[in-house]
């Protein structure tokens, strides 16, 4: 028999002698010293010692960092069969002890990082299984990953948490162990990238923080605290950074928002900084800038729902004012009767609707009673507009009528039926806005926004009620040219939405990486266990970054442990 059939011959029987040894098994620490020496040798034995190590682990405390040691070797080996035998024991060695649940936590937390996806599904299989022997435990060590490990380790430890522990079953996810999480989770928002305060909020929103009142108080507040909303960026408001801070932020803060729960912070610093026109018209300048402003127009218009009462309201009431003026302009002195205006029809209904919503907090300002002149462009303003709205809604009743059901589940055609929804919910506001005084009484569902509850049975009732006045004969939808003289719009050219238009209005997708330029990367190798680890890696300079490093195996390095 060659050498590594003796060795492996003798592997067996030193576990034959500690499987026997019962209450002196501590008696044989050489036994036990030679199955860690196991690993140094061929396929087989290793994988033998990967089972023996864990097996009797806890009866040797002085070979402990010895033992870990040598399972880690077994998880940095070349062979992926050994590496994912080894992986698959670790949380063998705190079955019985919970000791050094946090260092190996911490550990199986770095090896996420792996490009394999076998490994990687058992490292999520082993972390998993250590969280059922100490789930406070296996998560210390993650959040030391996620405090002082590189980007992508942190990153992946996010999604860990965010994807597996919060599925878990309640005899694991216990309250102690929520509460830990929610704690942990606080702490950690004060310093995090963009995708990465995505991810802590979807982790929240999987606690009791989303089921109750003060859960939602605490859920508006990490946003707003992350949104930065007591700075004043001053000439900085229109930077890319700062308005896509805001549009992440108050998109996380929105389903928190109710009559119990005020935007009114969000909406102030949107009113005070970003609807400036010095600051607007630099809004997304460098990017596509109609899709960037109409984004922050989308969250801001829902925000406006839930907003308190505002101070010196007419001034923020002022600031919607002027830049809806920018997409209602005046109709041009020689202007085309046969024509069919064209305007950004999703901007004007973000716009229309903010005033709608926080004019009535202000209801002289659109009288304004100093300035008939004033009075008399706004009106005039409503007028083109009206008839621009109305011209697009015949446009698109025609190319929709006779459609069955199933042909309006296509693309093309949903993208109509929300500029339907966009250029139907202009009108009504247009209507309200025309009255002498302005009304403010109509209720407008905007349409992107998918109404839930009792407010989805009142906007069917409102759509089935609109699609009867059409068959009728559109005769609502006469009325709103304000013409002087009852005409309405000759149907000869629909307008343009361009880029901004109905089929871009799509709920917000947080950005991934997209200020990588702007990334002050910082240094730091990996920590060698687990335990809450601390890390002064600053990253709220660098909100929005792409996340890059990794290391171990896949960039040619050794992991440090």
């Amino acid at each position: 028999m060659d050498n590594t059939g003796d060795r492996i011959e003798k592997l067996y029987k030193n576990y034959e002698i500690l499987s026997d040894a019962k209450e002196k098994i501590g008696e044989h620490e050489a036994e036990y010293k030679e199955i860690l020496d196991a690993v140094k040798g061929s396929a087989k034995e290793k994988r033998l010692a990967s089972q023996f190590i864990g097996k009797f682990f806890k009866h040797f405390p002085s070979l402990a960092d010895l033992a870990i040691e040598s399972q880690l070797d077994l998880c940095e080996d070349e062979d992926t069969q050994i590496r994912r035998q080894a992986i698959k024991d670790l949380p063998q060695l705190c079955r019985d002890t919970t000791e050094h649940t946090p260092r190996i936590g911490d550990i199986l937390a770095q090896l996420l990082i792996t490009e394999d996806s076998a490994e990687l599904l058992q490292v999520h299989q082993s972390l998993l299984t250590l969280a059922k022997y100490d789930a406070i435990g296996t998560l210390t060590g993650i959040f030391s990953q996620i405090v002082g490990g590189e980007e992508t380790t942190r990153f992946r430890s996010f999604q860990f948490i965010n994807n597996k522990i919060m599925k878990l079953e309640t005899q694991i996810l216990t309250k102690l162990v929520e509460d830990f999480i929610i704690a942990e989770v606080k702490k950690i928002t004060l310093d995090v990238s963009s995708d990465e305060f995505h991810l802590c909020m979807s982790i929240l929103n999987q606690t009791k923080l989303s089921k109750t009142l003060p859960g939602h108080v605490e859920l508006v507040t990490l946003a707003a605290e992350q949104a930065d909303l007591e700075s004043d960026p001053g000439a900085l408001a229109s930077d890319d950074e700062t308005v896509e801070r805001f549009i992440q932020c108050a998109t996380e803060a929105m389903p928190y928002f109710s009559s119990q729960v005020e935007s009114t912070l969000f909406v102030k610093f949107m009113c005070e900084k970003f609807l400036r026109p010095s600051v607007w018209c630099l809004i997304g300048a460098a990017d596509d800038q109609q899709q960037t402003q109409q984004r922050l127009l989308k969250v801001f218009a829902e925000m406006t729902a839930f907003c308190g009462t505002l101070e010196k309201a007419s001034e923020k009431v002022e600031a919607i004012y002027e830049v809806l003026l920018e997409y209602m302009p005046l109709p041009p002195l020689d202007a085309d009767l046969n024509e069919t205006p064209s305007f950004h029809f999703s901007h004007a209904e973000c716009l229309l609707y903010a005033l709608h919503t926080l004019g009535k907090q202000a209801a002289d300002f659109l009288t304004f009673p100093d300035n008939p002149a004033k009075l008399k462009d706004f009106r005039s303003r409503l007028q083109y507009l009206a008839r621009g709205t109305q011209g697009y809604i015949k446009k698109l009743q025609e190319t929709v009528k006779g459609k069955s059901a199933e042909e309006m589940k296509s693309d093309e055609n949903q993208i109509k039926v929300t500029a339907l929804k966009t250029t139907s919910n202009i009108s009504t506001l247009i209507r309200d806005l025309f009255h002498s005084p302005p009304s403010f009484k109509s209720v407008v569902q905007l349409s992107w926004v998918v109404p839930k509850g009792k407010k989805a049975q009142q906007q069917q009732r409102l759509e089935q009620k609109q699609e009867d006045t059409t068959k009728a004969g559109n005769k609502r939808h006469a009325t709103i040219t304000f013409d002087g003289n009852g005409k309405t719009a000759p149907d000869s050219k629909g307008p343009k939405h361009g880029k901004s238009g109905p089929g871009s209005q799509k709920m917000y997708t947080p950005p991934s990486g997209k200020y990588s330029g702007k990334l002050h990367r910082n240094g730091g190798g990996r920590r060698s266990s687990g335990g809450g680890g601390g890390g002064g890696n600053s990253r709220r300079g660098s909100y929005g970054s792409a996340f890059g490093g990794g290391g171990g195996r896949n960039s040619g390095g050794k992991r440090k442990y």
